[in-house]
């Protein structure tokens, strides 16, 4: 996934950047609305992490703004605002998920997940794909009952797949998945997790249209 992170606490954004890192997710940080509304504007994330109280207004009112506009990328507030009011005015707003300062980034990183598979619209993390069985909240994949390790960028390319079954997904569509603004990506990046992805899964897992892309196969 692509995600944007709107947090202005240096210290905080640092951390929750390099967890979705570690997750093997893609993360584009900003610290302003300003910005953060360019950003949207101009790149389709797959989930939005906001803080409410930024250097340039209130988050809320961006979040009203982007339903407004008809815009339903999930949203997960990250705040210090405990109260049960707070709670209510971001949930009305549109938020998908509310989770209060401090938190544990371990846990941050379950709610992304649950997230995620409510808008892919299955809410089950336990996926069978021919031998492969996949638990998408554990992040574990086993083939024939053994498990199968994944680093972290095989894991979330894969992941990519399985949100999109039998969708056609470009080199570039993928890529953009996978790396922030400011990553630097090797030409044969893909095609070398691609192939990694099917020595370890299967042949057929992932399957080429040549010219075009790439598409989940059958394991």
């Amino acid at each position: 996934m692509r995600i944007l992170l709107i947090e202005d606490d240096m210290v905080l954004g640092a951390a929750v950047r390099d967890q979705i890192a570690a997750d093997g997710q893609s993360v584009d940080w900003v610290t302003r609305l300003d910005v953060a509304g360019d950003s949207v504007r101009t790149t389709a994330f797959d989930l939005i992490l906001l803080d409410l109280m930024l250097p340039d207004g209130r988050g809320i009112g961006f979040l009203k703004g982007l339903r407004a506009r008809g815009d339903v990328t999930p949203v997960i507030i990250l705040t210090a605002l405990d109260q049960v009011s707070d709670r209510i005015e971001g949930l009305n707003a549109g938020a998908d998920d509310y989770l209060v300062k401090p938190f544990d980034l371990a846990e941050l990183s379950a709610r992304i997940g649950s997230v995620a598979r409510r808008y892919s619209g299955d809410p089950n993390p336990l996926v069978s794909l021919g031998a492969l069985q996949i638990d998408l909240a554990a992040r574990s994949i086993h083939r024939d009952g053994k498990l199968v390790p994944l680093t972290a960028r095989e894991w979330a390319l894969f992941e990519a797949f399985l949100a999109r079954p039998g969708q056609l997904l470009s080199k570039a569509q993928l890529e953009e998945k996978l790396y922030a603004f400011d990553a630097e990506v090797e030409s044969n990046t893909i095609e070398v997790h691609v192939s990694r992805l099917r020595k370890k899964l299967g042949a057929s897992v992932i399957e080429t249209e040549r010219g075009m892309g790439y598409r989940l196969g059958k394991s």
